[in-house]
């Protein structure tokens, strides 16, 4: 098959993919086929075929990629917004490979020599084990993504380290030609705190407090005492170093705790960013009913929190195996409907899919910059891993196969 293993891959997946590649193939023997000008892929391995062997579709591809058994020339995030363009113009949304076409990527295969058992998964795919959003459990998925490393995310966030959508009031009429994350992180920050009507001497509890951009907001700017929540031992250390830098002691306390293990509510106000998604969907009414028991009869509480339709409610069997384990996402009517059950009151429901377009378009512009000290931090396979997340991400919300949404609301008094 030596020189014409492209077109053969091409003739295979005619069927799978509507007619001729989206792309243009460069395969390890030199062959080459699809159209000119195309985004190029290069498979420059057999294990990248056994890997899609063994699983075919999105996992596989994935697996390839972040091994560097499968690579993209140029823009990773210009090449995927051409692909996901010709899976709209020819209407290949929920298909799936036929027998006939498995059978014909088993022919390759075999006569690539790439047949065998199947390939051990990337180092850097996720590892947790035990019963669904057990408290063990749910520890050691957290622990995955957000004990990385501090420094690592601190190439890619701003700097006061927010790793949730950005409120972008320029995109709203505003006139800021040199708006920037950080402005859109500090202006979401501001939001939040105004929203749940923060005022000196309240008690706000911080649920899934991240690195503490919150918590130390709300503490500096507003005077209030906050207790802030997070599963993650690297999170803890960095929020307990900037309070006191800041001259936070007393003000302030960051735990490692479980949001269903609070002991010490109800407080004057809640706020939960962008960790719902991780509660799943049998936890969600514990979740709801824990934001309800933590705050005051009149109290407020803001949710801001990732929504998806349709299939892949976990975000799709890339994201579920390497980056976020166990996470559930929904239409954000059904959130509504698990916080009204709860008891609580929805007062205000504000998007923001097009906020975070622009926060993920950051996030990947810093990340590109420091490329190089990323890699130098976490290794190759890490880097790719999470060039492909923020690029598949910000299709999604660009492509509005994902929303979130800012979700006010109080306990009745």
């Amino acid at each position: 098959m030596s020189g014409a293993l492209a077109s053969t891959i091409a003739d295979v997946l005619r069927p799978l993919v509507g007619g001729e590649l989206p792309v243009r193939l460069i395969v390890w023997d030199g062959s080459e086929a699809g159209p000119a000008g195309a985004p190029v892929v290069r498979l420059k391995s057999p294990d990248a075929i056994r890997r899609l062997l063994w699983a075919p579709g999105e996992l596989g591809a994935a697996q390839a990629y972040v091994t560097g058994e499968l690579d993209v020339d140029g823009d990773l995030n210009a090449a995927l917004e051409h692909l996901w363009k010709v899976v709209r113009d020819r209407g290949l949304s929920g298909i799936r490979p036929t027998p006939a076409v498995l059978a014909g990527v088993a022919r390759i295969a075999r006569e690539a020599g790439a047949l065998g058992a199947p390939p051990e998964p990337p180092a850097s795919q996720a590892r947790v084990k035990g019963r669904l959003h057990s408290l063990i459990r749910d520890r050691a998925a957290i622990s995955h993504h957000y004990d990385l490393s501090n420094d690592f995310y601190a190439l890619i966030l701003d700097p006061q380290m927010a790793y949730s959508s950005g409120y972008w009031m320029d995109s709203r009429g505003n006139a800021a030609p040199s708006y920037g994350l950080e402005e859109a992180q500090r202006d979401k920050l501001d939001l939040v705190c105004r929203k749940i009507g923060l005022r000196p001497g309240m008690r706000l509890l911080d649920v899934g407090c991240g690195w503490g951009s919150l918590s130390l907001h709300a503490a500096q700017h507003y005077g209030v005492d906050v207790v802030g929540v997070t599963l993650s031992v690297e999170q803890k250390a960095f929020i307990d170093a900037r309070i006191r830098e800041r001259g936070l002691e007393g003000r302030m306390e960051i735990r490692v705790q479980d949001y269903r293990e609070i002991p010490d509510g109800p407080f004057d106000a809640v706020a939960s960013l962008e960790m719902g998604e991780h509660v799943g969907q049998r936890n969600y009414p514990v979740y709801a009913a824990a934001l309800f028991n933590n705050v005051d009869p009149g109290g407020r509480v803001l949710v801001q929190q990732m929504s998806r339709r349709g299939k892949h409610p976990g975000g799709g069997p890339f994201i579920e195996s390497f980056i976020a384990p166990d996470m559930h996402m929904r239409p954000v009517g059904e959130t509504l409907g698990f916080l009204e059950n709860a008891g609580l009151e929805v007062e205000a429901v504000e998007a923001m899919r097009r906020d975070y377009v622009r926060t993920l378009e950051a996030w990947y512009a810093r990340f590109e910059q420091n490329h190089d000290a990323a890699v130098a931090m976490m290794g190759q396979e890490i880097v790719r891993v999470w060039r492909l997340y923020l690029v598949g991400a910000l299709r999604s919300f660009a492509e509005g196969r994902m929303g979130v949404e800012q979700i006010l609301c109080s306990r009745p008094e």
